[in-house]
């Protein structure tokens, strides 16, 4: 007990530089304070750069298309992987991958899971606020 309590002594900071910092960086201007809009700060907007839902049925119906296991010809906005394309889980998995790869984002396992169709593949990822 004596040992740790000799080593925390040496490795403790001082309140009292502490406080200084803490003082310093909370009267240091900010970009934000000087806005325009009255000291906050504009929040970014997607409604700018936003994927159009055209382009996004495009491109989800190219990944389905190219992928090995499916007759590009009977790629539809519509179509079920399992039902009408007979796919599998695994090739479900493979595509909602390889749409994640195409529109460069991340999609949890749990929303994963309910992309079963081109149909619900576009609403998901037009949805996404960080589809690309």
């Amino acid at each position: 007990m004596a040992m740790r309590a000799a080593i925390l002594r040496h490795i403790r900071l001082p309140a009292r530089a502490q406080t200084l910092a803490a003082a310093a960086a909370a009267a240091a201007p900010r970009s934000w304070d000087r806005s325009p809009l009255g000291g906050s700060r504009a929040m970014s907007s997607h409604g700018d750069d936003h994927l159009a839902k055209e382009e996004v049925a495009e491109r989800v119906l190219s990944v389905v298309k190219s992928f090995p296991k499916v007759d590009p010809a009977t790629v539809t906005p519509d179509v079920h992987f399992q039902n009408d394309l007979g796919l599998d889980s695994l090739d479900n998995v493979e595509i909602v991958m390889a749409l994640e790869e195409e529109f460069k984002l991340e999609i949890p396992d749990l929303e994963a899971d309910k992309i079963d169709s081109c149909h619900l593949a576009i609403e998901y990822i037009y949805n996404h606020p960080m589809a690309g």
